[in-house]
Order: structure tokens, then C-alpha cells, then sequence
């Protein structure tokens, strides 16, 4: 009578420690951006004729999992690092009237918790996005990535939004700017070993 008691007593023991190991592997499997391979671009429409397109070159941040293997995404984008067709137009947006690079020189997205598989699979990423110093709710859609993030392997992310620019305080050239902005995001994650 007391075999079967001291079997589940084993059990317990044994599905314990397996909990316990197993949570520090799940940490360790956080990720980094690699800022070489990764970019954002943005694409607004002037005159309704034409859209005018920009890229940051310079993303850097890392993807974090919690003990449950919940994956928290930190972007932190350069707004310095901008490339345009023309040096006249990338004056234009790093101006006060819409980046305004030199006093808010850092764009911050900041994602809620979302299922790892959800950055190979695809799905919404939602988050906190903080431009010019004003912060709002940002929506991406995420692709499916036909990669599996490893120790060996980079993973290449893929992400689509779009934000209102007088959301953010970038309400000039009404007339000439559409008030939608799109946003492509391009990120590389590699394993971060700790």
C-alpha cells in the first residue's frame, strides 16, 4: 500500500526539479537586435501623388523571455540614422516639424508580452511607441519567418504599421502631407547567450 504513495511521491519530486531547471533555460534564450541587419522604413503620401520614403539604418535592443516563455520586444531606433533620396528631404524630416532629431534623438517601441512562436509564426505584435517624446499604442503586424531562432542561426523578422503623425505631435503640412504614416520593420534577432 505504501509502493504506490512513494511512487507519486517521486513523481512530485522529479516534475519539481524538472520546473526548476527548466526556467533558467528558458531565460537564457533571450535575443539580441543586430543593429548591422536590421532597419526601419516609413513611407508617407505627398500631394496624394507621389509617397516619400525614408530608412533608419540604426536599430539596437533585444527580445526578452520570461519564465513562462512570454517574449517582451525592445527597439530602440537612431532618428539620426535616417537615409533619403535627397539630403534637402532628410533636413526636412529631421526638423522640429517632424523628427525633431536633435532634441528627441531616440524612437522607443516597447511591445506587451507575446508567445515566442509569435515571431516566426506571425500575428499583432502590440506595444508602446514613444516618438518626439509623446508615447502611444502601436500596432504591428507580424509575418510568418520561415527561420527557427537557434545559437547558430539569425532570424529575420518582418513587421507592417502604420501611425497617425499629429498622434505624435507632427501635425504641419496637412495639406501637402497625409496625416498616415506606414511602417516597415526589418529586424535580425541572434542569441543572446548569458
Amino acid at each position: 500500500m505504501t509502493q504506490p504513495f512513494a511512487t507519486a511521491s517521486v513523481l512530485a519530486s522529479l516534475l519539481f526539479a524538472a520546473q526548476v531547471l527548466a526556467a533558467p533555460t528558458a531565460r537564457a534564450m533571450d535575443y539580441r537586435i543586430n543593429s548591422a541587419r536590421s532597419d526601419a522604413e516609413f513611407g508617407v503620401r505627398l500631394l496624394w501623388l507621389k509617397t516619400i520614403t525614408g530608412r533608419f539604418t540604426q536599430i539596437a535592443g533585444e527580445v526578452k523571455l520570461d519564465g513562462h516563455g512570454l517574449a517582451t520586444v525592445d527597439a530602440r531606433i537612431t532618428a539620426s540614422s535616417i537615409h533619403m533620396a535627397s539630403d534637402q528631404l532628410r533636413r526636412w524630416v529631421m526638423a522640429p516639424d517632424f523628427f525633431d532629431a536633435l532634441q528627441y534623438p531616440t524612437i522607443h517601441f516597447l511591445s506587451q508580452p507575446i508567445t515566442f512562436t509569435m515571431l516566426t509564426t506571425g500575428g499583432v505584435l502590440q506595444g508602446q511607441l514613444t516618438l518626439r517624446g509623446v508615447t502611444q499604442p502601436m500596432r504591428f503586424e507580424l509575418l510568418p519567418a520561415h527561420c527557427t531562432p537557434s545559437e547558430q542561426q539569425t532570424c529575420l523578422i518582418e513587421a507592417r504599421g502604420s501611425l497617425s503623425r499629429s498622434a505624435f505631435g507632427m501635425a504641419s503640412h496637412r495639406t501637402a502631407l497625409s496625416d498616415q504614416v506606414q511602417l516597415g520593420l526589418l529586424i535580425a534577432l541572434e542569441h543572446t547567450p548569458n
